[in-house]
């Protein structure tokens, strides 16, 4: 028996998109994945729990986007990479958010790393892509599939990586049934 799976994810980024597909792909034959920009309604660099809030109302701009447009699928997606303050010192991580038909949200993170404190702040007010420009310079792969973890990593793990764990995260509590609801 072939299992399908529909979504749309609330990004036109293709590293999003590639992250979501190649999660979803893990447990489910036939995928299709549809790429839709909304807006999150928190600032550009999310900071704590806007991450959160972020990625959850790109899911409700998501559906409302769906519903004015007759689309319907199985799982409304969303990724929202932002910065946190924890107790050791500050962290960049990957928040997944995902919704069913029914409206089950589940929530996944992926690996975080850390963020020097000199710099913390130059991210919050602006945005950690500037702020890699500026440290490392100009780079084309990272801004359009790898990520500054990439660069981090000296190419041993992406954008890509991170946010597809943070999916396969969130997916625990759709893959596993009533069991883990």
């Amino acid at each position: 028996m072939v299992i399908k799976m529909k979504a749309i994810i609330a990004s036109k980024n293709q590293g999003k998109i590639e992250s979501a597909k190649q999660a979803l792909k893990m447990y489910f034959d036939d995928v299709e994945v549809i790429g839709v920009a909304v807006n999150s309604d928190v600032s550009e660099m999310p900071v704590n729990d806007e991450i959160y809030i972020g990625a959850k109302n790109r899911i409700k701009n998501l559906k409302k986007y769906a519903k004015e447009n007759n689309i319907e699928v199985d799982m409304y997606m969303s990724a929202e990479s932002g910065i946190n303050k924890l107790y050791l010192g500050w962290a960049i991580n990957n928040t997944v958010c995902i919704e069913d038909k029914i409206g089950n949200t589940s929530y996944g993170i992926g690996p975080q790393f850390p963020v020097p404190e000199q710099i913390a702040k130059d991210i919050i007010d602006t945005d950690l892509s500037r702020v890699m420009n500026k440290i490392f310079g100009e780079d084309k792969e990272r801004h359009n599939h790898g990520g500054g973890i990439q660069m981090l990593t000296h190419g041993k793990f992406s954008r890509i990586d991170s946010t597809k764990m943070a999916f396969i995260m969130a997916l625990t509590k759709f893959i596993n049934g009533d069991r883990w609801k």
